[in-house]
């Protein structure tokens, strides 16, 4: 679905990104790790048309989606989350879902004074929805909280619950498991394998947690100071010298098992 090739990300001479090349393949659940400061989330941004490379492309199903912007993208169905949640905090659970969909009726000046119904209509079938997505995530009793006043957890749920507002394509996680207790990660965890498996979803996920990558990633990219060392499964991946040297320094591959 997705090829990154030769993508190269500087700052005033500091490469954040420095030749990276990626095949992303349809319906796959890929875990993205490395060390602090490999160029993950730079890459993401990139991908996801917040930042402009300084080299190399990105094509998506065959098309060149190379420097489009965010929402240009979002409607092809590329859509990304972020490290700290970003929920619409006085409104319900239930109205941020509501919120996701482009183009509704209501957003133009004729239709407020001319179509009123059909807008009536639109926004029953958009809350229909949201109350599915809300259900398929487990959350339904959280409907009429306001989102700035559920848990983390709970608001990485409702960033996958947007998603599935447009029915996306490719969504790019970026760091899901940060600040999330055990409990509540796995049940994200269970709700990327059911968007996977029922919705046909692919996933690109950031995570430094190696127990939740062991669990629903195959395959694993490991990236340091920039770009791709190696690809292959988590086990693999523990057992590549190169990538235990830039990721934890010499002597310290038992880390790795660990989850470091």
């Amino acid at each position: 679905m997705i090829v990154i090739d030769g993508i190269h990300k500087h700052f005033s001479g500091f490469r954040a990104v420095d030749g990276a090349h990626m095949k992303i393949e349809t319906g796959s659940i890929t875990g993205l790790i490395g060390p602090n400061g490999a160029g993950k989330t730079t890459l993401f941004n990139v991908i996801a048309g917040v930042l402009k490379p300084t080299n190399g492309q990105v094509i998506m199903d065959g098309e060149n989606i190379t420097g489009l912007p965010p929402h240009k993208l979002f409607q092809k169905g590329l859509v990304r989350t972020f490290q700290i949640a970003h929920e619409f905090s006085s409104l319900t659970c239930r109205e941020n879902l509501m919120m996701v969909p482009t183009q509704q009726l209501g957003e133009t000046l004729w239709n407020t004074w001319f179509g009123r119904k059909r807008i009536a209509n639109q926004e029953r079938a958009l809350a229909a929805k949201a109350d599915k997505v809300l259900e398929f995530l487990t959350v339904e009793h959280l409907s009429n909280e306001k989102a700035g006043q559920i848990s983390g957890g709970q608001k990485k749920l409702l960033e996958l619950g947007r998603t599935m507002m447009v029915d996306a394509k490719i969504v790019f996680l970026d760091e899901v498991g940060a600040g999330v207790n055990r409990t509540l990660l796995n049940v994200i965890g269970d709700t990327i394998l059911r968007l996977n498996q029922e919705l046909e979803y692919t996933f690109v996920v950031i995570e430094h947690d190696m127990d939740f990558v062991s669990r629903i990633c195959d395959p694993v990219i490991c990236m340091a100071e920039g770009k791709v060392l190696a690809e292959g499964t988590l086990s693999e991946i523990k057992a590549n010298e190169q990538v235990i040297e830039a990721y934890l320094g010499t002597g310290l591959k038992n880390k790795v098992g660990n989850g470091c």
